[in-house]
């Protein structure tokens, strides 16, 4: 656990002092303190590429009064910076001098949802690279068209401190790793790629010891083998069948996004005064929950000392809740739930997703494939894009199969689904018993900032989407 204050010429108590100090007239705030450190590892062809190790120090320092927030943030933790920071805040919020109704400090729990391990300590240096090349040599002896091998590892231990009002301390300590595997294949003249990874809050040892990162390795092989076999996909309005687990990312960028408190708040969002309404077919149930052990997603507490929580968004599909901050849930005149969160010190939070996803209905994903005439199995996506105000999307599938007659068929190349998130709620017809979570790789940005979440689903139809396509 990090001493914020070891080296510094001002002591916790008096910055625990000054916080309440400036803070007294407001109705929230807190000053937030970090300490990251983070390595990257990329191994190329049998070569270390590159190989990084940074440090993150520093404070963001926020008051909030209503709809209005001052910040200021300095990697400089001592009585000047953090007074300059408190001169800021008094000067650019004007104090709640009059119905001041301040905050209530956030629960505590005893909830611990990760080891304070720091992952990067976990594992020696060198035997990282040792292990980075023996996943070169493993790939290339599982099949000798492989070209090129690209595979990483990241490391991350953040520990952050909240100091509120009234001397109120926040404490956590959060380990996140990833392992990403990169294949290239060529034959008879034909190149296509695959990639896997995994990841979570957890060490190094968790996900690549007894030799777990062989199913990675393998599973990068198969999708590039699966692509070189692959042909022009249709195009058209058709229905498509939604693999589990990582297709979730659809649910998490055309509908999460949409149901953030902020964008409601300020009525941006198409689902802004849908409330209690029904928005999806009724085996539809989609929550967020911050609280699955060392989930990547996951967070013991938010960034403003909340406790994480499994919200449900919709349920049998009548929309229930938003996901909030403190300050958009006191606006709203609701509870926050968790999800204030911030990339760094040096940002202020805003309410984001954690771990979002679709529960269990009651349909296997034979009987969706077999009620398929003609459409699309889609089992993997890559980028994407959304517009939030309409739901409006398209997304690139990097591994989806024809069906036809009820049967899955040939691979496919070049699949694109294009809808919108409200729209395609109401044409969800099944929904299979089969919910994964996605491996442990997700990462989501939003007003400039990047956080690491989670997603899933099970499988599920869509009655009718559009499929864009090569072959029309």
């Amino acid at each position: 656990m990090s001493d914020f204050f070891n080296n510094s010429d001002i002591s916790q108590q008096q910055a625990e002092s000054l916080v309440s100090e400036t803070l007294n007239k407001c109705d929230d705030g807190e000053l937030f303190l970090e300490n990251t450190k983070s390595e990257s590892i990329l191994l190329d062809d049998g070569k270390i590429k590159n190989s990084s190790f940074e440090t993150s120090f520093g404070f963001g320092f926020r008051a909030v009064n209503e709809d209005k927030t001052a910040f200021s943030h300095s990697n400089i933790i001592s009585k000047k910076s953090l007074g300059d920071a408190a001169k800021n805040l008094k000067a650019n919020v004007k104090s709640n001098s009059g119905n001041l109704i301040k905050q209530d400090n956030p629960q505590r729990t005893n909830t611990k949802l990760y080891e304070d391990k720091d992952p990067i300590e976990s594992k020696p240096f060198e035997e990282k690279i040792e292990l980075l090349q023996k996943i070169d040599n493993y790939v290339r002896q599982k099949n000798s068209n492989i070209k090129q091998v690209t595979a990483s590892f990241f490391g991350e231990h953040q520990s952050i401190k909240i100091i509120k009002s009234n001397n109120q301390i926040y404490d956590d300590q959060r380990p996140l790793v990833r392992f990403n595997i990169g294949v290239m294949i060529e034959k008879n003249g034909k190149k296509e790629s695959g990639s896997y990874g995994t990841g979570g809050r957890k060490n190094y040892e968790n996900f690549l010891g007894n030799d777990n990162w062989k199913v990675i390795c393998d599973e990068a092989i198969r999708q590039a083998e699966v692509n070189l076999e692959s042909k022009p996909a249709p195009a058209g309005e058709m229905k498509v069948v939604l693999g589990p687990g990582w297709p979730g990312i659809i649910l998490h960028e055309a509908i999460g996004h949409g149901l953030e408190g902020d964008f409601n708040r300020k009525k941006t969002s198409a689902f802004h005064n849908l409330v209690g309404q029904k928005i999806a077919h009724e085996n539809i149930t989609v929550v967020d929950d911050g609280t699955i052990a060392s989930r990547r997603g996951s967070l013991t507490i938010d960034d403003e000392g909340t406790p994480t929580s499994k919200n449900i968004l919709i349920e049998n599909g009548i929309l229930k809740n938003f996901m909030q901050d403190r300050m958009n849930a006191k606006l709203m005149q609701v509870e926050p739930t968790g999800n204030g969160r911030r990339e760094s010190f040096e940002h202020a939070p805003m309410p984001r997703m954690t771990n979002t996803f679709m529960i269990n209905g009651n349909n296997t994903q034979d009987e969706m494939i077999n009620k398929v005439d003609k459409g699309i199995y889609a089992v993997s996506f890559g980028g994407g894009q959304v517009d939030i105000t309409n739901g409006k999307f398209v997304f690139s599938c990097t591994e989806a199969y024809e069906i036809n007659n009820g049967k899955i068929g040939a691979p496919l190349k070049g699949v694109t689904l294009i809808g919108n998130g409200p729209d395609i709620l109401t044409k969800v017809s099944m929904v299979g018993n089969d919910m994964k979570l996605d491996p442990g790789i997700g990462t989501c940005g939003k007003g400039g900032q990047w956080v690491p979440v989670g997603v899933g689903q099970p499988s599920i139809l869509v009655d009718q989407i559009t499929v864009g396509g090569t072959n029309i």
